[in-house]
């Protein structure tokens, strides 16, 4: 895949005006970009039409995470509306990642459309091992990591989203052809912010990572199509 094809831009915005003269900005520069709660919950399907108007994939991050049936039934609602991209939380457990797997695959077949790809996430890339251990957790986070990687992929979910440090170990257990989606990426010399386990563009795929999710190094900029081209040419390694 080209470096475009693996960026992508999290809109972490609250408004259509917001969106737009972002994307409108940055141009062909960025062609996938994720809409989280923040931003779905305050416009709905509104961005999603206008992404898909301007040619844009969309990665809809709403991190489901319920009982089996209400997963799969809210999958299979999402499903239709065009996103290359849905998630779950891992913590779901096995049989609420297997019936989100095959809600997304049968309601694509009904519909007679591409599936998009379903991810699960792992452990939030704001939490550290120090957090992560005051929620009683007694593994190591990188190991549990992995064993949410290796559970989600037996129960035929497409990749993860974890942090780009566990990136290697993800895809020495899973393989070539998982998904490894990693926030928490940060251009030389940018600020951590809110995040904890964090790793260069060229860091992240050079450990195994499929795609990159950027936000305010990209939509904080002075410059955003600046920033973002630095940010391709960075996974280029130049």
């Amino acid at each position: 895949m080209k470096p475009n094809q693996r960026l992508i831009v999290a809109l972490d915005f609250s408004s259509m005006g917001e969106v737009e003269q972002l994307v409108e900005h940055l141009g062909g520069s960025v062609n996938y970009y994720k809409v989280g709660m923040e931003l779905y919950f305050s416009v709905g399907n509104r961005v999603l039409h206008y992404l898909q108007q301007q040619n844009k994939q969309v990665f809809l991050d709403l991190k489901l995470h319920d009982i089996p049936n209400t997963v799969a039934r809210s999958l299979k609602s999402l499903t239709g509306l065009g996103a290359a991209m849905l998630n779950v939380h891992a913590f779901g457990g096995p049989a609420m990642l297997k019936a989100a797997a095959e809600a997304v695959a049968g309601e694509a077949e009904r519909l007679r459309m591409e599936k998009p790809k379903l991810i699960a996430v792992t452990v939030l890339t704001s939490m550290d091992q120090t957090e992560w251990s005051s929620i009683g957790q007694t593994a190591e986070l990188s190991g549990q990591v992995v064993n949410f990687a290796r559970l989600a992929q037996a129960a035929g979910i497409d990749g993860v989203v974890a942090s780009p440090q566990e990136a290697a170990l993800i895809r020495e257990a899973c393989g070539n052809d998982f998904l490894i989606v990693t926030p928490g990426i940060r251009p030389q010399g940018s600020e951590r912010n809110d995040q904890s386990r964090v790793a260069t563009p060229h860091g992240a795929l050079a450990a195994g990572a499929s795609h990159l999710v950027i936000g305010r190094p990209v939509t904080a900029a002075a410059d955003p199509r600046q920033a973002a081209e630095r940010i391709l040419a960075e996974m280029e390694g130049e």
